[in-house]
């Protein structure tokens, strides 16, 4: 859980900028939208499956140049 320290005199919109800049480090909003909906184990790793297959295509990918 995210938590904020609320200085004397901080306003309120600063110490809600701080709650959502640690909110998003923490990933809270993107587990949420993760979960919104179920989703069946084998379709979970089907995506797991299809992400690390573009992380390796992306890798491989990566570090070529023409050299001209």
């Amino acid at each position: 859980m995210a938590l904020v320290k609320i200085r004397d005199g901080e306003s309120f919109e600063s110490a809600f900028r701080k709650f959502k800049k640690s909110c998003e480090k923490a990933g809270i909003l993107s587990e949420v939208k993760k979960r919104e909906h179920f989703e069946k184990p084998s379709v979970s790793a089907k995506k797991k499956s299809i992400a690390a297959r573009k992380r390796a295509t992306k890798k491989t990918r990566g570090g070529f140049r023409d050299r001209d």
